[in-house]
């Protein structure tokens, strides 16, 4: 993911898609346009955004907000999580810091979910339920 311009945030509000800035379907056409690979994907679009888990989506969304709208601290915070884990995003292999040899392998989230659980959600309690009247 790169940072984001004020085009990538401007852009998609002209979007036929979009039928103004509280639309739910925003988020996905902005993301589509910062991130620049998922996994395997060379190119990313709304299609590919729609099709994530939730734990997925909000995942971005945290980290769009952090790298676009935190503070150094919170973007450290952030990596460093990522690095506890074994993978910190937008982060090469070279650049990365090897994890702690006092962490055992059993401590690791064995799972996606368990991984996404144990992450930080900066500026996120809870994932947001949209009312569906406020959908249309």
């Amino acid at each position: 993911m790169r940072l984001a311009t004020a085009r990538d945030e401007l852009e998609p509000l002209r979007d036929p898609t979009v039928t103004g800035p509280d639309d739910p379907r925003l988020t996905i056409v902005v993301l589509a346009r910062v991130v620049e690979s998922l996994g395997t994907l060379p190119m990313v679009t709304p299609h590919e955004i729609e099709g994530l888990f939730a734990a997925d989506l909000a995942y971005l969304q945290d980290f769009y907000g952090v790298i676009n709208f935190g503070s150094q601290q919170e973007f450290e915070e952030f990596v460093a999580a990522q690095r506890a884990l074994g993978q910190a995003p937008g982060v090469s292999s070279s650049d990365e810091a090897p994890a702690p040899a006092a962490e055992s392998q059993e401590a690791a989230p064995t799972s996606s979910v368990e991984a996404a659980a144990a992450l930080p959600r900066p500026g996120r309690g809870a994932i947001e339920e949209i009312r569906s009247e406020a959908r249309h």
